[in-house]
């Protein structure tokens, strides 16, 4: 049987946007592989670079929704982001009393839809060197290029590099950044 027939029959037997992600390339972040066919949380919690996102995402009860049939496109700080931060500021977010300034810091890192790294250049490209994505907690980020490099900035102006492009889960995308962007608070 050809590549051709076993592709055909992959799509009529699973569905045609199962099989796609099921074919897309499993990618290792923070030393665990990120399958496709998994959602966003079922992948995140074995990362070992995004503990703190994880344990954010705990807090602020969003573990339910990033479970959810999205799709998200999660622009994903890893830990050293988080340890960047102004000393205080992670431990004194996740504490119960401040769950609704964790929720805003983290729903402004998810855009609704599955946008690929390839979907964001090509709006870079289409906005004449910047594509504006508006969060799920309504602000907007500005994608941009430097080079071949794509980042994010927020609206204070902090810049996130996408270290990590386009590891598709089952539920959208994660693009890992190195920097944790904040919305105006």
């Amino acid at each position: 049987m050809n590549i051709l027939k076993v592709t055909f029959l992959a799509f009529f037997v699973l569905g045609s946007s199962q099989a796609f992600s099921q074919m897309k390339k499993t990618v290792e972040v923070g030393g665990a592989p990120m399958y496709p066919n998994k959602n966003i949380v079922e992948n995140a919690v074995n990362s070992a670079d995004h503990t703190t996102l994880v344990a954010a995402v705990k807090a602020a009860g969003l573990v339910e929704t990033l479970q959810g049939e999205g799709p998200f496109t999660v622009f994903a700080p890893i830990n050293e982001a988080f340890e960047a931060l102004p000393e205080g500021t992670v431990e004194n977010l996740l504490k119960p009393e401040n769950k609704s300034a964790l929720t805003k810091v983290l729903t402004y890192h998810v855009v609704a839809g599955k946008m690929s790294a390839k979907d964001i250049m090509k709006a870079i490209k289409k906005g004449n060197g910047k594509a504006m994505m508006t969060t799920v907690e309504g602000e907007t980020l500005t994608a941009w290029m430097k080079g071949d490099e794509l980042y994010i900035s927020d609206v204070n102006g902090n810049k996130a590099k996408v270290s990590i492009p386009n590891v598709f889960q089952s539920n959208g995308v994660i693009h890992v950044v190195d920097t944790v962007l904040l919305p105006s608070m």
